[in-house]
């Protein structure tokens, strides 16, 4: 095959991972439902996965400090073989089913937290360990797999299987099932973070403004829904100690940033109830 017909290929492939995703929408919203609700009283969600599976429950739980303000153990993620195995592979890690048992052991988690077991090509003996550990907790627990049905399934609330078909590359889970379940995660935590207010319409008005990109886009956001000029909203933005839904607050309300700060504390930091109220 020519370059451009192998890339073509791959993304005819490709737009099957997005259709697999789309047939199981009713079970997703439900994932939804079920993070949010665990962490609106005060529980944490947590991904265990191993090799692809593993980076890509880190690289999600890792962008949602930045992305929506939480602290980082909000949304955390244990990959088999330890931090190291997130940029060297430690292939025999993930058939340690009583190290995922272990890890999550130690977590003591709560009735209110949720583990997220990701194992694309199947079960892997090191998430349903975590699994099993998570369900002696009464934790929520939740698997999101590529491939069909097997006696080897985990007992869970809920599984997500996205059935991406076999892959361009014989075995390969990073291309279509990672695809896959990086849509799922990415669905999971934004439309959680939604739900817990820290999004106003489309806008992350719970970001950190931690560089010049994001301090950029703050002031874009408080420009949006100000319609102040950029000097008059980096001002703003300053009196308000960066803080984006703070700002909005002082300059809609009319309101000092000790009244604002009370103002959205009383309506549960969430910025629509905060100017509702």
């Amino acid at each position: 095959m020519s370059a451009l017909d192998a890339v073509r290929l791959m993304n005819e492939e490709d737009r099957l991972a997005v259709e697999a995703v789309a047939s199981i929408s009713t079970d997703v919203a439900r994932a939804v439902e079920i993070v949010a609700e665990r962490l609106s009283k005060g529980g944490h969600l947590v991904y265990v996965g191993a090799g692809t599976s593993g980076r890509l429950g880190v690289l999600d739980a890792s962008e949602c400090p930045p992305t929506f303000g939480v602290d980082p153990n909000l949304v955390s993620a244990i990959i088999a073989g330890g931090p190291d195995a997130v940029f060297r592979s430690k292939e025999g890690a993930e058939d340690d089913r009583r190290a995922g048992f272990d890890v999550i052991e130690h977590r003591k988690l709560s009735a209110n937290d949720v583990v997220i077991g990701i194992a694309a090509s199947g079960s892997t003996p090191f998430v349903i360990g975590a699994l099993e550990a998570a369900r002696g907790r009464r934790a929520a627990t939740i698997f999101i797999t590529c491939v069909g049905e097997s006696p080897r399934d985990p007992i869970v609330d809920l599984t997500l299987r996205a059935l991406t078909g076999p892959e361009v590359l014989t075995g390969s889970t990073r291309l279509k099932a990672g695809t896959a379940t990086k849509l799922i995660l990415n669905q999971i935590t934004t439309l959680t973070m939604v739900r817990l207010g820290k999004v106003y319409e489309n806008l992350m008005v719970d970001l950190r403004a931690t560089n010049d990109k994001l301090r950029e886009r703050a002031v874009r956001i408080v420009r949006t829904l100000t319609e102040l000029q950029s000097e008059d909203a980096i001002a703003l933005l300053k009196s308000a100690d960066g803080s984006v839904k703070l700002a909005v607050v002082m300059h809609r309300l009319k309101l000092s940033t000790n009244e604002a700060r009370e103002r959205l504390k009383r309506s549960n930091d969430s910025l629509r109830l905060a100017l509702e109220n």
